[in-house]
């Protein structure tokens, strides 16, 4: 570690603990010994299923205390040892923010779930603490709002303020940008790192998204397989251990990537602290002499991928949708949407939380009805059809998988639909769906209680077994680890056999650069572009409007004056490589 995280004070000390969730075959953590200290910013990265919720909530007493289960070892918290003392009281220490945040709102206002902890302590002052609270991360102005008027970025806010009442030295925050736009996620952090330099706070967070860390954090911890703590570093140099992440299945911020093979291939074969922002990375470039501003040419992929002249399967006609407020107006999530959707494509929905991408996905799936207009899904009126009738030909794929269990194991969740169809000898084709998925090992276990990567397998192997014409998926690589997106875009190409078109609602700018030929904007209610991925980047101003930050290595791109952007760093790797003047190779060889 290093001296100045010495000098600063012990607030969690951990000494060798264990813990085995009931029932369970291996310990969830194995021997942790870990020391964190008042005012750090610290990141917990790891592939899924390594322990790293299960860690935090021993911080707060949540572990033993709630989560039952064996626990050794020792866990103090601002000197109180979690075992012997009570939620409430660590409470006052430990904030945590879920990664499902909204289960965590109770009350109807934001006032009233500000100022709820305090008065169910009894504080006199609990009115001053809310508002505190809400002080603290500059959002005073939606006190008097209801819950839910607000968007998926406040109520994230609201979450914080109503832990932040109690005052509390430690901020624990679950996956902190899992459901939120970029724009929204970026704001977040501002709010963490605004708590942990003006008001002292000790930020802890879980994350995947290694380009947060890299702008917000000072310090990141890994975790590995089996609940083991393998290091705590200095942000820089435990991102820029490239080939070590990438063997946890963690994905490096794509500047360090593209940095690292380029400086261990060409340039400077001994260099250790790669660039892990994109003004680091800017700032790298500038003081190389590579000739990284040559226009390139690019075969357009997507022109190969155009499907327009194939059969319409969905189809919008002057829709106009939303939904009947408390005071009883009309309040419209959707207007005048006109789009033709078409056999064999891959489409992105992107836009700011609030933009209208979901409701969208559910008039498609007949869940909701238009106002006016018509929505046509395979010659079919959805104003004239049940949801029933439609999930003959549409699957569609909740952002939370957890609601799509219904049964204690996933082959029961898989079979269900087609035994309520009445369909007959469904073993084989059971057994087909769950060798193609990797379910066939966990078919008797309770959907709820896998790892998230495993959770999305199941759910997009119960869409499959309904046979759907279109798949609608809500934010299907939220919270995965780069093992389980890849093995997500993967189990995609298995659905392309299968399904006709595939409609994904998404804040992942970079599943829309890898995998979709068609992307669709959308800004409050309303289509603003629609086009294809390596377009969709170079329209900043649009990308601006709709609360959307692309993927780094386009940013970079866009620096570098490369036209069109490159949207993966192979892709900018091979554009430099193919530009360095021959004596570079020959000096490295």
């Amino acid at each position: 570690m290093t001296h100045s995280m010495m000098e600063k004070q012990p607030i969690i000390e951990i000494k060798d603990i264990s813990f085995r969730y009931p029932g369970a075959e291996y310990e969830s953590l194995q021997h942790v010994n870990l020391t964190i200290h008042k005012g750090d910013f610290i990141a917990i990265i790891g592939s899924n299923g390594s322990g790293k919720s299960t860690l935090c909530k021993c911080f707060n007493g949540l572990i033993p205390t709630y989560y039952a289960g064996d626990l050794e070892g020792s866990v103090m918290i601002n000197g109180l040892s979690t075992q012997s003392t009570s939620i409430a009281e660590l409470s006052k220490h430990v904030a945590y923010v879920f990664q499902d945040f909204e289960n965590q709102l109770v009350r109807p206002t934001v006032y009233d779930e500000v100022c709820f902890a305090p008065l169910n302590f009894g504080y006199e002052d609990y009115k001053e603490r809310g508002i505190n609270a809400l002080r603290m991360l500059e959002i005073e102005d939606i006190q008097h709002k209801w819950i839910w008027q607000l968007s998926g970025g406040q109520k994230h806010m609201t979450a914080l303020a109503a832990a932040l009442s109690l005052d509390p030295d430690i901020i624990i925050v679950d996956e902190p940008v899992a459901q939120l736009d970029p724009a929204h996620a970026r704001l977040i952090y501002e709010k963490l790192k605004l708590l942990n330099e003006k008001y002292n706070k000790t930020i802890i967070v879980i994350e995947h998204h290694t380009e947060y860390i890299a702008d917000y954090c000072t310090n990141v911890m890994l975790m590995e397989s089996g609940g083991k703590v393998r290091w705590v570093k200095p942000v820089q140099e435990g991102l820029s251990s490239v080939d070590e992440l990438a063997s946890l299945h963690i994905q490096p911020p794509q500047v360090t990537q593209a940095f690292h093979s380029l400086r261990k291939q060409i340039v400077q074969p001994t260099q250790s602290l790669y660039p892990i922002t994109i003004k680091e990375a800017t700032l790298a470039l500038q003081k190389s002499t590579l000739p990284y501003t040559r226009p390139r040419h690019v075969a357009i992929e997507e022109q190969k991928n155009d499907c327009s002249d194939r059969p319409v399967l969905l189809k919008f006609e002057n829709v106009v949708s939303g939904y009947q407020s408390m005071d009883r107006n009309q309040k419209p999530t959707l207007q005048n949407i006109n789009l033709q959707m078409h056999e064999g494509e891959r489409i992105a929905l992107i836009g700011n939380n609030g933009a209208g991408k979901s409701t969208l996905l559910r008039l498609i799936a007949g869940i909701r009805k238009p106002w006016e207009g018509s929505v046509t899904v395979c010659g079919k009126n959805t104003s004239q059809s049940s949801p029933e009738q439609l999930s003959d030909l549409v699957s569609f794929i909740f952002q939370n998988p957890e609601e799509m269990f219904i049964s204690d194991n996933i082959r029961a969740d898989i079979e269900f639909f087609l035994k309520a169809r009445k369909q007959s000898n469904i073993e084989p084709f059971i057994d087909h769906i769950m060798d193609t998925f990797n379910l066939t090992e966990l078919q008797n276990r309770d959907g709820r209680l896998l790892s998230g990567g495993q959770q999305r397998r199941a759910t997009l192997a119960i869409g499959m077994a309904m046979k759907p014409t279109i798949m609608l998926l809500d934010e299907p690589t939220a919270s995965l680890d780069i093992a389980s997106r890849r093995e997500m875009t993967r189990l995609f190409d298995e659905l392309r056999d299968h399904v006709k078109a595939i409609v994904v609602a998404t804040h992942d700018m970079q599943l829309v650069a890898d995998w979709a030929t068609r992307v669709i904007v959308m800004h409050e209610g309303q289509i603003i572009m629609d086009t294809n991925s390596r377009d969709v980047f170079q329209h900043e101003h649009i990308l601006k409007l709709a609360a959307l930050i692309p993927p780094q290595i386009v940013e970079l791109s866009h620096y570098a004056n490369i036209t069109p952007p490159c949207l993966s760093v192979p892709e900018f790797i091979t554009h430099i490589e193919s530009i360095i003047p021959q004596e570079v190779y020959s000096g490295v060889n």
